[in-house]
């Protein structure tokens, strides 16, 4: 907890005030240290609610079809990958900028476009030169 924020871009930074970690006793094997000591780490951030993200990314962020994003557009993402809470939580928030970062860009729309007169009379061309193949492999005529 240096900074207060959590860099996103060199334009973005989200406070830590926005985020809610809660530590719970990770699943799996493990044996004692998993039983005592609550350490998996249970990020939530308000996507909808968050003042810090501008507007176009809120929308790109909400419209991501992702299991980890609530009804209410809240993100809930789950670490436990490591043993100790520390580690835990510092994966959970790095999990959480690669997040944000994947819908920072606008993708480009497609143009559709449609193929050229030549391109064309090309494929029917070669559809043409395919056929006349086939057809000289035929038995037929063979006397």
């Amino acid at each position: 907890m240096g900074t207060g924020l959590i860099e996103i871009s060199a334009q973005l930074a989200i406070p830590e005030t926005e985020i809610v970690e809660r530590f719970v006793r990770a699943s799996g094997a493990g044996g004692q240290n998993v039983n005592k000591v609550s350490t998996a780490v249970e990020l939530r951030f308000d996507v909808a609610g968050s003042p810090s993200l501008p507007e176009p990314l809120r929308q790109r962020l909400l419209a991501r079809r992702d299991r980890r994003m609530t009804g209410e557009g809240v993100l809930v993402i789950d670490a436990q990958r490591f043993r100790t809470q520390d580690r835990n939580r510092q994966d959970a928030r790095e999990r959480l900028v690669a997040f944000i970062q994947t819908s920072l860009s606008v993708r480009k729309a497609r143009v559709a476009t449609k193929p050229t007169y030549g391109s064309k009379l090309r494929r029917l061309d070669q559809k043409k030169e395919r056929a006349q193949v086939k057809r000289g492999r035929s038995t037929r005529n063979w006397e």
